[in-house]
C-alpha cells in the first residue's frame, strides 16, 4: 500500500502542484480511502479531492485513483462513473472490471456505448447479472462472449445461452468454456452435442444433464470407436473412468449397459458390472467368463441388475464371445448386426422391462448397421 498522506505532502502539493506531486498525492489518499483507514470527516474531504482529481489533465493522476478506488465499494457513484468512463483504458478498465460502486445501469451504458475491451472488462467482473449478460451477448464481440461464458460468476439466461450457441456455436474458443460452465440447461447441452468436438461431447455426457437417448448415443458412439473390430479391447483406465463418472451421476443404467453389450463392448460391460457390484474388475471378469452359469448370475444379482433380463444379457454375452471366436472375414458391423438381431428376436422380456423406446433404439441401431453392411 502507498505511504500515508502527510502534512508535508499536502504542503508540497500546495507549493508545487506538479504532475509528480499530484500523482503521489492521488496515490496515497486513494490508498488510504480504499483501506478504510480514514475517519468519516476525512473521507468526506478525500471525496472532495477525488471529484477534482478525476478531471485532472494528467492520466497518471487519474490512473493512481483508479488503481486504489477500484476495490472501494463505498466510493461515491459519481467518482466511480467518471473513472469508468475515462478516455484512457488504463484508468477506466480497472474500475469497470472491479468496482462495486458501479450499478447495472452504469454497466449497461458502458456495454451499449463503449464496446471493445470495456465490454470484455464488464464480462470479466466477479459477478455479472443476467441483464448485463444479455447486453454483452447482444452488443459485444466474440472476445467478450468468451470472457462471459468463461466466468463462473456470470448469470446467463437460457435465452441468452441459446443466442450464444446460435451465433458462436461453431467457435472452439466459445465451445470449450461454454461446455465447462458449472451448469447448463438441458436444451443448451443438447444443442451443443451436434457442434462440439468428441472430447467436449464426453464432458457434456459426464457433467451435464442430457436426454437419456442423447447421452446413450454419445456414450456408445465413443465406445464403438474403441471396440468395433478390436474384439472388445480398449483402454481399461479410460473405460473405468467413464463408468465411474456415469455411476456417480446416476446414469449407469441397465439400459445403457445392455446397449453397450449389444454393440460388442465387452470391456464396458465388465467394468459396469464390477462398479455396480463393488468388486475389482479382475474378479468381475472371472465371474462373467466362468463356463458355468452361476458366476455371471451371482455378479449380476450383486450388481442389482433387473432379474428378468439376465437371459438377454447372457445371450448377448454369448454372441460377443462367438464373434470373438469366429475371426471371420465379416466386418465388425456385420457381426454386431447379427448379434442385435438375435438378442431382439429371442428376448421379448426386453420390451417388458425397458419398454418400446429401448427396443426402437436397438432396432434403429440394427437398421443403421444393416445399411452400412450393404454399402460395404
Amino acid at each position: 500500500m502507498a505511504d500515508k498522506l502527510t502534512a508535508s505532502d499536502v504542503q508540497k502539493l500546495l507549493t508545487d502542484p506538479s504532475t509528480d506531486n499530484r500523482a503521489l498525492a492521488a496515490d496515497k489518499i486513494a490508498a488510504q480511502f480504499g483501506s478504510g483507514a480514514l475517519s468519516d470527516s476525512e473521507r468526506r474531504i478525500a471525496e472532495d479531492i477525488f471529484r477534482i482529481m478525476v478531471k485532472d489533465a494528467e492520466e497518471r493522476v487519474r490512473a493512481a485513483l483508479s488503481k486504489h478506488l477500484k476495490d472501494a465499494p463505498d466510493i461515491e457513484s459519481s467518482v466511480a462513473k467518471s473513472l469508468a468512463n475515462d478516455l484512457s483504458d488504463e484508468v477506466a478498465l480497472p474500475m469497470i472490471q472491479f468496482s462495486e460502486a458501479l450499478s447495472d445501469a452504469d454497466l449497461l451504458e458502458i456495454v451499449r456505448n463503449q464496446g471493445g475491451a470495456r465490454t470484455k472488462a464488464v464480462a470479466g467482473r466477479p459477478t455479472v447479472s443476467t441483464k448485463v449478460s444479455d447486453a454483452i451477448v447482444e452488443h459485444g464481440d466474440e472476445d467478450a462472449v468468451v470472457t462471459l461464458v468463461s466466468n463462473s460468476g456470470a448469470e446467463i439466461s437460457e435465452k441468452t445461452l441459446n443466442r450464444v450457441v446460435e451465433t458462436y456455436g461453431d467457435s472452439p474458443q466459445v465451445q470449450d468454456p461454454l461446455v465447462h460452465r458449472p451448469t447448463l440447461p438441458v436444451t443448451i447441452a443438447e444443442k451443443l452435442v451436434a457442434r462440439v468436438a468428441d472430447h467436449l461431447k464426453d464432458y457434456l455426457v459426464q457433467h451435464h444433464e442430457l436426454p437419456e437417448q442423447t447421452a446413450t448415443d454419445l456414450i456408445l458412439q465413443s465406445r464403438e470407436k474403441a471396440t468395433l473390430g478390436l474384439a472388445g479391447q480398449g483402454n481399461s483406465d479410460d473405460i473405468a473412468a467413464l463408468v465411474d463418472q456415469l455411476r456417480n451421476n446416476g446414469r449407469l443404467t441397465p439400459s445403457i449397459i445392455l446397449r453397450a453389450l449389444c454393440v460388442g463392448d465387452l470391456g464396458f460391460f465388465e467394468h459396469a458390472l464390477a462398479a455396480l457390484a463393488g468388486v475389482p474388475v479382475a474378479n468381475a471378469r472371472m465371474l462373467i467368463h466362468d463356463e458355468g452359469e452361476l458366476g455371471l448370475k451371482s455378479l449380476y444379482q450383486k450388481a442389482g441388475m433387473p432379474p428378468a433380463l439376465l437371459p438377454a444379457y447372457r445371450s448377448a454375452l454369448d454372441m460377443v464371445h462367438s464373434a470373438e471366436m469366429e475371426r471371420t472375414d465379416d466386418d465388425p458391423e456385420h457381426r454386431m448386426r447379427r448379434l442385435l438381431e438375435r438378442v431382439l428376436t429371442e428376448h421379448e422380456e426386453i420390451v417388458e422391462e425397458f419398454g418400446a423406446d429401448n427396443v426402437d433404439y436397438l432396432l434403429a441401431k440394427f437398421g443403421r448397421l444393416a445399411q452400412a453392411s450393404k454399402a460395404a
